[in-house]
């Protein structure tokens, strides 16, 4: 299996300038030497010099389960936390016809027969949907505590995301935004050592992930009585003069 050929099944155009890019399937890949961790101190709005900071995998949430917790910790207690979800892609069919090609074309002999036609690919549309919808799910739970959440995922997953679904309204990070994306890519580095980079970083609420999937958001009813209240009081005698 040569090289171009792998890129042809992880979907990314031989003839793009940087053909040397990567697809991730294995989210460990993503873990690299901490960097999206340390991308994330930021939005650890309490934190203060001299406190831990402890990275924790696998906790449940109202909406599903997040990945890793990134927490700012002094004195044994956390004082802020920030939540970290890391998608890559997954497969559809199966690369085994390949490997046998593979295989063959090496000088293996005696490999049994094997049918070319059964394909293998990168499976972007119900990998996008499905973060897309847990997102929706778990931002809530995150925004109604005033924390962040992030999704760690490739550059080329967001950009068929931009693609496919409505994205024109999530613009450049904000901290005042509960929902970050951070877009890293992949790619061969000085002596083909693969390297992760920061590539951008894009953030969004809660009604933008109900936008960004074309379903209504929800009203807040809350906040839509003290608006009206405020509204209904609002006269040339409140005015502020200074």
């Amino acid at each position: 299996m040569n090289h171009t050929r792998v890129i042809e099944l992880f979907g990314v155009p031989t003839s793009a300038t940087d053909a040397e890019k990567s697809i991730l399937i294995c989210p460990h890949r993503m873990l690299g030497n901490g960097m999206i961790f340390m991308d994330c101190i930021h939005l650890l709005r309490l934190h203060e010099p001299g406190n831990e900071l402890h990275k924790i995998p696998q906790i449940e949430i109202p909406g599903g389960s997040v990945d890793y917790f990134l927490a700012s910790v002094r004195n044994d207690q956390v004082v802020d936390f920030v939540g970290i979800e890391i998608q890559t892609l997954d497969t559809t069919g199966t690369v085994w016809p390949d490997r046998q090609q593979f295989l063959q074309a090496s000088g293996l002999n005696n490999l049994d027969d094997f049918d070319m036609s059964k394909t293998f690919g990168m499976n972007w549309k119900m990998t996008a949907k499905t973060i897309l919808v847990q997102l929706h799910h778990k931002i809530e739970t995150f925004e109604s505590l005033a924390k962040h959440l992030v999704l760690v995922h490739q550059d080329v997953l967001l950009e068929y995301m931009m693609r496919q679904f409505k994205f024109d309204h999530i613009g450049s990070a904000k901290l005042g935004h509960s929902l970050h994306f951070h877009a890293y890519n992949f790619r061969l580095g000085a002596r083909d050592a693969p390297k992760l980079r920061l590539s951008s970083r894009h953030s969004t609420d809660a009604d933008g992930m109900s936008t960004a999937l074309g379903l209504q958001a929800k009203a807040n009813v809350e906040l839509s009585n003290i608006v009206a209240k405020l509204e209904d009081k609002i006269t040339a005698d409140t005015l502020l003069r200074i």
